[in-house]
């Protein structure tokens, strides 16, 4: 592996370059890994570690592990996950909402209709601000680490994760209400401006065209196309939501004239609500930075200056407005000198990065935390040598080279690693076994899982059915 040049500002990353193309890697840890895990569709992120020099080659396994077989109600529970929780929560209560307001037996919404609509998308918003998710996490992790009892953390870290569920439910109710809204405002067409009506269908169908833009199918088969419509689509419905907002409340129902009162406009709570929203989508973009990188022909790992705190995932894209991609961070902690990106080629993004690598690349200084950021409540950490490894993979060394097997040498012990080089072993071991004893053995309080769909679903269901807490790869609805 050849090492590209150092360079000197913080955040300007360099690729390591390898000859052999990234494997896909299964990383369970009695609990939790270093910088793993997010709930993006790019699932390119990696457990990171170093490894040790190879033991002997066992011989191949006799034979393939038959598939593991889970009953239906341990799946349900899988299924019906905190995330979906959260999403028929919020979407039932808004349901009563409306029906209430429509029936007449709740009056508020007939006249403060765009609060509701407003007040459900900022919320919406807030779930996904990066800012607003690294105060929830450093709040829960600082109050609550290790001295709670454990289901209570265990309870923290299932909320943190699945806060997507909040965002899907109330951006699905904020465009309910808006229905509403608009329909109150065809029935009392007769006092209302016909400019109020056409920004309110045009605000209608921008929302619409978003939320269909994410639709679990739509965002697992053409990703770009979700980010690409979710994100403009988004801008041009808070464009849209602000001319709404300032006709709505300078229209006078009783006058039949514009009041464009500066004061009266800011005292509404429309206002105030689509101001946070539009703060809220703005910060993350004051973060961004073109940072300069060198090509590789197969794998790419990516090296910014400055250490990170684990669970940590970063952003990038080809573009400054166009499609982000999140990766999972790498990095020996705060303290350390670089922190690091692994880019394999696991989708039409990252195989055009390797293919045709860009001289530039865009990314967001403001990163935001993933599942295992929660590490910090638990008794063992990734800080302390309290931690276990697991890593599964096809050629490790190799494949990631010395400068991601050095972060494990140097840091993890053979007492709290396992390394299954299934190349050199002639096979993928009995994962659920390999778990399990390590869960026991290591008297672990949980288990972080980083895999693909396939992997992740057979890991997690395992132990679900042996009562084991863990936490995997969370694919977004």
């Amino acid at each position: 592996m050849s090492l590209t040049k150092r360079v000197d500002d913080a955040e300007k990353g360099v690729f390591d370059k390898h000859e052999y193309p990234i494997t896909l890697v299964l990383s369970g840890s009695t609990a939790a890994q270093s910088d793993s895990s997010h709930d993006s569709h790019n699932r390119d992120e990696k457990q990171v570690a170093k490894a040790p020099t190879p033991a002997p080659i066992p011989p191949p396994p006799t034979k393939k592990p038959a598939p593991r077989k889970t009953s239906i109600w341990i799946r349900g529970q899988l299924w019906f996950n905190t995330y979906r929780k959260f999403f028929t929560f919020v979407v039932s209560l808004n349901i009563v909402g409306v029906l209430l307001a429509a029936t007449g037996k709740w009056q508020y919404p007939r006249y403060y209709s765009g609060a509701c609509v407003l007040g459900n998308l900022l919320v919406a918003i807030l779930m996904r601000n990066e800012l607003f998710g690294r105060v929830l996490y450093l709040l829960v992790n600082t109050l609550f680490a290790k001295w709670t009892p454990l289901r209570f953390r265990l309870g923290c870290t299932s909320v943190l994760q699945h806060l997507g569920g909040i965002h899907s439910g109330c951006a699905l109710s904020g465009f309910m209400w808006l229905i509403f809204r608009v329909i109150w405002i065809f029935i009392h067409h007769k006092v209302t401006h016909v400019s109020i009506i056409v920004f309110g269908v045009i605000t209608l169908v921008i929302i619409l065209v978003s939320i269909i833009s994410a639709f679990p199918w739509i965002r697992n088969t053409h990703h770009n196309v979700f980010e690409r419509h979710h994100r403009f689509m988004g801008w041009f419905g808070l464009l849209s939501t602000w001319i709404f907002v300032v006709l709505g409340d300078s229209w006078d129902t009783n006058t039949q004239s514009w009041n464009p009162d500066g004061i009266h406009i800011v005292q509404q709570q429309d206002f105030w609500f689509i101001l946070g929203m539009t703060v809220f989508v703005v910060i993350p973009w004051f973060t961004i930075r073109k940072v300069k990188v060198d090509p590789s022909p197969k794998v790419v790992i990516m090296r910014f200056e400055r250490g990170m705190q684990q669970g940590l995932l970063a952003r990038i894209s080809r573009s400054s407005v166009m499609e982000y991609h999140a990766f999972g961070i790498i990095s020996e902690g705060r303290h350390a000198k670089y922190h690091y990106l692994i880019c394999g080629v696991q989708g039409d993004f990252t195989r055009k990065l390797v293919e045709n690598p860009p001289e530039w690349i865009w990314t967001r200084e403001l990163k935001f935390a993933g599942v295992s950021n929660t590490s910090k409540l638990y008794k063992r950490g990734i800080r302390s040598p309290d931690w276990y490894l697991i890593w599964i993979g096809s050629d490790q060394e190799k494949t990631f080279g010395p400068t991601i097997a050095g972060l494990i040498h140097n840091n993890l012990g053979p007492e709290r690693v396992t390394l299954w080089d299934s190349k050199q072993r002639g096979g993928r071991p009995d994962v659920m076994k390999l778990i399990k004893e390590t869960y026991v053995s290591w008297g672990a309080e949980i288990v972080f899982i980083t895999s693909n769909y396939q992997g992740n679903q057979e890991m997690m269901e395992g132990c679900k059915e042996a009562g084991i807490p863990a936490f995997g790869t969370l694919w977004d609805f």
